[in-house]
């Protein structure tokens, strides 16, 4: 018998036009949803919005059914319709620069400069959900889930006022 999840729902957002037009495309939705799996989290499929689409009522519909983690990928460069930052800032009550600075500093020291053009932002909803953008690069995920990987606990725990998690073994 298999473990159900036990840390709540987590959501993946991919803001992709290319990949709302033909969802096999979307390299990196799979890969978040599966990483949040891991961790024991509760996650549907990605869902997919075309670049400046419905960014912000697809991250707060999440928001509002209870999602503890919600990922978006996609959107945060400086193209025209990379608007994945601006249409999630408003939910953000706290941000957390830092998460988003690290991403970039390993993007910078594997990828090169490009990294440098993510304008990825971090931080907590006003429900306590931790809410991240991440690039649509392959690589910028990776870096992104990297950072989170010692830092997803901390940040629960913390913003349901439970103190903080306890230090893992690995």
């Amino acid at each position: 018998m298999t473990a159900e999840p036990t840390r709540g729902r987590a959501a993946v957002v991919v803001v992709s036009t290319q990949a709302a037009a033909d969802p096999a495309l979307d390299r990196t939705g799979p890969v978040i949803a599966e990483w949040l799996r891991e961790r024991e989290f509760t996650v549907s499929d990605p869902i997919i919005v075309p670049d400046g689409g419905a960014i912000t009522e697809t991250v707060t519909a999440e928001l509002l059914v209870g999602a503890r983690v919600v990922i978006t990928t996609g959107g945060t460069g400086v193209t025209p319709t990379d608007r994945t930052p601006e249409a999630v800032a408003s939910l953000i009550d706290l941000e957390l620069p830092g998460i988003t600075e690290e991403i970039r500093r390993r993007g910078l020291a594997g990828a090169g400069p490009t990294a440098l053009l993510s304008r990825g932002v971090a931080g907590v909803t006003n429900g306590g959900c931790l809410l991240l953008t991440l690039p649509g690069s392959r690589g910028g995920v990776a870096d992104g889930l990297a950072v989170l990987h010692g830092l997803v606990d901390h940040v629960l725990a913390q913003v349901h006022g439970e103190g903080h998690a306890p230090r893992s073994a690995s």
